[in-house]
């Protein structure tokens, strides 16, 4: 494994901690501002908002600029934010320090993805994006529950220097170990911005919208599920998500190397496992045992997509990736926005505790959907051969060799 994947792994791990890790010490955070339990929950909002934008605009203006370096700066930058959120001494400070790092999130996991990409051979390509997105589900399952532990028993300001210690730790690891040539070439805005004019890349962000927002929309509110419907105690809740979090890490690791093998049947398998998987989490969420293989599954089957939607859409935009890639983040944010709404609509709507994994369900169809279209078209205007991993053009990640290369598809 190249010791570069190993680092942006690390600034995987950091920037997940910093997103997740507060749920837990939000009491505290609000305790020591004097502000409500609705105020300090922005600090969440707040984040997920930048984040959408960051992948977008930061991302945008760094596009002529080599990978390695921006990489570099975004994580000066993840430091900078983590470090005025430790010493924030107010509340506007606070959400200051938050904004800052999370601006760097889209931009930091999106140019991440062509640089891991670049680092290995063709067809191992998805399983390097899942090496970088190990680091956030190793924050989900690691790093949240150590992390509010370090907060709750030294203060939460202790949470974020330890983060910001870690930021500096990745910051190391990308200078030494990602070696420039396997960053690839600059490509200008125009250039970027000419991969959207694909139809299968609106596609792959319309299925990463509806199929990552239909789980994080069940999983947004599954303390209430699981507490108020599948009868578990409130202390068994962090335990639980614990085995949600195992579930995330097993089904990123499988779904890339499923992705390498075959990019678009493996997300039609994926979706339509998710599916089924959340339908039978809503019919069963009354039985405790059903409701613990159904968390793991749904972990799984949820974060199973991650590295293989992320590989469709630098597919499409094969001859300017950076810009579509870290859009790509954007919509797994904004599909976790979408999804959480939709969920709340239904517990507010009066229809019950399972009713946001429902609605959940009923996006990932509607993501299969999408995907079984996107995948017909990109056969039809193709070769007719399904698309995997190693078709992706590496010129933009590689120094270009001779040889012929796979055609981007369009719709």
């Amino acid at each position: 494994m190249p010791a570069g994947l190993i680092a942006l792994a690390l600034g995987g791990f950091g920037i997940g901690l910093t997103e997740f890790v507060i749920m837990g010490l939000l009491p505290e955070i609000a305790a020591d501002f004097h502000v409500s339990e609705a105020s300090v929950g922005w600090f969440i909002s707040g984040y997920a908002l930048s984040v959408t934008v960051g992948a977008l605009l930061v991302t945008a203006a760094v596009t002529r600029l080599p990978r390695k370096p921006v990489l570099v700066g975004l994580l000066v930058l993840f430091i900078i934010g983590n470090f005025l959120s430790a010493i924030a001494d107010g509340y506007g400070a606070m959400m200051l320090g938050r904004i800052v790092a999370a601006l760097c999130h889209g931009a930091f996991f999106g140019i991440g993805s062509v640089v891991a990409a670049g680092l290995v051979p063709a067809n191992k390509k998805a399983g390097a994006i899942a090496i970088m997105f190990t680091g956030l589900t190793a924050a989900n399952v690691l790093g949240v529950p150590f992390g509010t532990l370090l907060g709750q028993s030294f203060g939460w300001r202790s949470t974020f220097w330890a983060i910001t210690a870690i930021g500096v730790l990745a910051l190391l690891g990308i200078a030494l170990w990602v070696p420039k040539a396997s960053t690839g070439p600059a490509q200008g805005l125009r250039s970027e911005l000419g991969a959207f004019t694909s139809g299968q890349v609106w596609l792959s962000l319309v299925v990463t919208i509806l199929g990552f927002g239909g789980m994080f929309g069940a999983f947004t509110y599954i303390a209430f599920t699981l507490t108020e419907v599948s009868g578990f105690p409130a202390s068994a809740v962090p335990w639980l998500l614990v085995l949600f979090g195992g579930g995330l890490f097993v089904g990123n690791f499988l779904g890339g190397k499923a992705a390498d093998k075959a990019l678009d049947l493996s997300l039609l398998l994926i979706l339509t496992g998710l599916m089924v998987v959340l339908a039978f989490f809503a019919l069963t969420a009354s039985s405790s045992v059903a409701t613990v293989f159904s968390l793991a599954l749904m972990g799984g089957f949820g974060f199973a997509t991650v590295p293989g939607l992320q590989m469709r859409v630098m597919h499409f935009a094969s001859t300017a990736p950076t810009l579509a890639s870290g859009a790509n983040i954007g919509a797994f944010n904004l599909g976790n926005a979408l999804g959480a709404w939709l969920g709340g609509l239904t517990i507010s709507a009066g229809l019950g505790y399972t009713s946001p994994v429902w609605a959940g369900a009923g996006m990932t169809a509607a993501a299969l959907v999408v995907m079984m279209l996107s995948a017909a078209g990109a056969k039809r205007h193709g070769s007719g051969a399904p698309v995997t991993a190693s078709d992706v053009d590496n010129r933009p990640v590689e120094a270009a060799t001779a040889g012929s290369r796979q055609p981007r598809r369009q719709v």
